[in-house]
């Protein structure tokens, strides 16, 4: 049987930066899951049926809607998660995995996605013009003449939480010398990935930024003081998370915004 004699695919998208990659590539009308977090595009998730959450995904509902495909990640979604849709069986479908690290491996994102879904219409077009869209932004988004600064980057609150060296987040800021403190590495899946603060770390002294993320916790002006207190020598700025953490598509414009916050 050749990929034309195949049935379309039924794509279920758990991750908010996937559903987005792939209306991208074009396959948007093979979309028939998503999370409540996966928004964008605005214009056209909302056709789209909701299965719940990244974390707790709503799997009677998904099962219902048959998907062919689901696209996972192994920062935002649960190893039990995966292992309940394999248990399915014969209904089970295809479980695709993604890790994105650094923004460079966006280009093997969107290799990997063209190829499970190899000849649909106008997916080896799109994903084209996403490669050469992303490749040109990776180009422009350099460190070289840039000087270094030691940035806290947080995603929670009470108690607060940052990223470690290895991460997406950090990898992308790091394009621009800004090197985000932990000086530590999470390894390739799990909790250390997102170290947790108690506030008395003395290399807290050290931080000369501090950004705080509208996701996932949402930061808001009300923070800016309490962040402050807890790194007294940096300037506190609220940051678009969408723009710094999403990968796929939303990484040129991530890199695009990350050349502003530089100035």
């Amino acid at each position: 049987m050749t990929t034309r004699d195949l049935p379309p695919p039924r794509i279920a998208s758990l991750v908010p930066s996937l559903t987005e990659l792939v209306f991208s590539l074009g396959l948007g009308g093979h979309l028939v899951a998503r999370t409540g977090f996966c928004i964008h595009p605005s214009d056209r998730v909302g056709a789209v049926a909701k299965v719940g959450g990244t974390k707790d995904v709503n799997l009677a509902k998904l099962r219902q809607l048959a998907p062919t495909h689901v696209l996972v990640n192994v920062d935002e979604n649960r190893k039990e998660t995966i292992d309940a849709i394999e248990a399915w069986g014969d209904e089970a479908p295809r479980i695709v995995v993604t890790h994105p690290r650094d923004p460079v491996d966006n280009l093997v994102l969107v290799d990997q996605i063209a190829t499970v879904f190899a000849g649909a219409s106008g997916l080896a077009e799109n994903a084209a013009r996403l490669r050469a869209t992303l490749a040109e932004a990776l180009a422009t988004t350099r460190g070289e003449g840039r000087p270094t600064r030691r940035l806290l980057y947080l995603i929670w609150h009470d108690p607060w939480m940052t990223v470690a060296r290895d991460t997406y987040v950090s990898r992308l800021l790091a394009r621009v010398n800004w090197i985000t403190l932990p000086a530590v590495d999470g390894g390739m899946s799990g909790a250390a990935r997102y170290p947790t603060l108690t506030g008395n770390e003395a290399w807290l002294a050290e931080v000369r930024e501090v950004f705080l993320s509208s996701e996932p916790y949402a930061f808001k002006a009300s923070h800016i003081d309490e962040a402050g207190r807890l790194c007294p020598n940096a300037r506190v700025r609220l940051v678009d998370g969408e723009a710094l953490s999403w990968y796929g598509p939303r990484t040129a414009v991530g890199l695009r915004y990350l050349r502003d916050l530089v100035g």
